[in-house]
């Protein structure tokens, strides 16, 4: 069995998303110390609805694809459907990561409530 799925490699070699959103209403970083990965989401977001997304990760291939993924996932959707985003369906979406690799679904996520945090107290 191959240690990555398809989805994988194809969001690895593939990645959707990837950039900077220069006037982002909400910017998230987050990383991960024990391996290195560092994952910056950019949020631009019109009537609460996520009209753009773009992210830079420096990490390895599951970083990078559990990235990809999760600007997919949250795209064109709702604020309060995006705070909802868990790692487990990043991984799913995914067709699944190595359990030792699960801590990158998990920056996604992060970096994802981090940016929609940044956003929310740039609204106050």
């Amino acid at each position: 069995m191959a240690l990555y799925s398809e989805k994988v490699m194809d969001h690895f070699l593939h990645p959707r998303n990837v950039g900077v959103i220069e006037d982002a209403d909400g910017v998230g970083e987050v990383g991960n110390a024990k391996c290195g990965d560092i994952m910056k989401m950019y949020l631009k977001i019109d009537n609460d609805i996520i009209t753009d997304v773009k992210f830079e990760t420096f990490g390895c291939g599951s970083a990078i694809a559990s990235s990809s993924m999760a600007t997919e996932l949250i795209k064109g959707k709702p604020v309060a459907q995006a705070r909802e985003l868990t790692n487990k369906a990043v991984a799913e979406a995914l067709d699944g990561l190595p359990d030792y690799k699960m801590h990158c679904s998990v920056l996604a996520e992060e970096a994802i409530h981090s940016a929609l945090e940044d956003y929310e107290s740039k609204k106050k």
